[in-house]
C-alpha cells in the first residue's frame, strides 16, 4: 500500500490556478515531437499541459510562424480597446500593453491618440521603440491580448499585472466543454499555448484578486470598477460603430512621438 500511495502521488497533477487535483484528459504532440499530457481541473475548469519543458524551444521565435492573423488581430484589438477606454475610462491616462510582442498594438493605439506603453520579456520592441513601460509609470489599465494561454503560472503572472494596474482588458478563447482533444486553439505545433480557461476559471481568478470578470465574446475585463456586464457586452458588440463615432475626437501622437524620439536621440 505504501508503494501504491507513492506511485499514485507521483502521477497527481495540481491545478496551476486553484491548486486542486486535476484529471488527465488526453495526450497531444507538441512541436511535432513531444508527447504531452493535458490535465483538466474539475474544480475551476482550467485545462493545462504537464509541466512545459519545451518552452525555450517554442520561444525561439517570439511570434510563432503559424500566427498569420497577427496584424488583423491587432487592428481588431485597437477598435475594441479604444471603444472600451472611451466608454469606461479616462482616455487621457496612461495604459500598458503587457506582453506586447513587436509593439504593433502600442503603435496603433498611439497613432489614434492613446498614451500606450509597451512591455514584453520575450520579444523585441520593433514598432514602439522609445515607449517602453517604466516602473514609475502610473497605469490606468493593462491590455493583455493573446497572453493568458501562454502562462505557466497564471495567478502568479496576473498578480504582477495587478501590482501595476487594477484593471486588465484581455482576449481569451473560452475552452469548450466537454474537453476534446482536437480543439484548434491548443495550437500544438507552436508549443506556446499551455493554459486554457472557461468562464468559470476566469471567475475564479477574478475572485482571487477581488475583481469582477466581465465577458463579451473573446474580450474579457478584470475590473474593480462598477461596470455592468451588459454594458461591457454592448460596447464590445458595437465597438466598430463606437470607434468610428469617437475617431474625430482622438488626437494622433504620430508627429509628437517622432519629435520625442528625435529629442531622445539628441540627449
Amino acid at each position: 500500500m505504501t508503494y501504491f500511495r507513492k506511485y499514485a502521488l507521483i502521477n497527481i497533477m495540481e491545478c496551476r490556478v486553484c491548486k486542486k487535483e486535476c484529471e488527465e484528459k488526453f495526450e497531444g504532440l507538441i512541436l511535432g515531437k513531444y508527447k504531452v499530457k493535458y490535465y483538466f481541473c474539475p474544480n475551476c475548469e482550467h485545462l493545462q499541459t504537464e509541466k512545459p519543458f519545451w518552452l525555450e524551444e517554442a520561444y525561439k521565435d517570439a511570434i510563432a510562424p503559424e500566427d498569420t492573423g497577427i496584424l488583423q488581430r491587432n487592428l481588431n484589438n485597437r477598435v475594441a480597446a479604444a471603444s472600451v477606454l472611451s466608454c469606461f475610462y479616462d482616455i487621457d491616462k496612461k495604459f500598458l500593453d503587457y506582453a506586447g510582442g513587436y509593439g504593433v498594438f502600442v503603435r496603433l493605439m498611439r497613432d489614434v491618440g492613446f498614451d500606450f506603453v509597451w512591455a514584453d520579456k520575450f520579444s523585441q520592441n520593433l514598432f514602439a521603440r522609445g515607449f517602453e513601460y517604466k516602473q514609475d509609470d502610473k497605469i490606468d489599465l493593462i491590455t493583455a491580448f493573446e497572453v493568458l494561454e501562454h502562462l505557466e503560472n497564471p495567478v502568479e503572472e496576473l498578480k504582477k499585472m495587478f501590482d501595476i494596474s487594477s484593471d486588465i482588458l484581455f482576449t481569451q478563447n473560452i475552452l469548450p466543454l466537454p474537453v476534446k482533444r482536437n480543439w484548434w486553439y491548443y495550437a500544438p505545433s507552436g508549443g506556446q499555448h499551455i493554459s486554457f480557461y472557461t468562464n468559470k476559471t476566469l471567475d475564479f481568478i477574478a475572485d482571487v484578486f477581488g475583481k469582477r470578470h466581465l465577458s463579451g465574446g473573446e474580450y474579457h475585463l478584470f475590473t474593480g470598477k462598477d461596470i455592468e456586464q451588459q454594458a461591457f457586452e454592448e460596447v464590445i458588440k458595437n465597438s466598430a460603430h463606437i470607434y468610428l463615432q469617437n475617431a474625430v475626437e482622438y488626437q494622433s501622437r504620430i508627429a509628437s512621438d517622432m519629435e520625442y524620439i528625435i529629442n531622445l536621440k539628441k540627449s
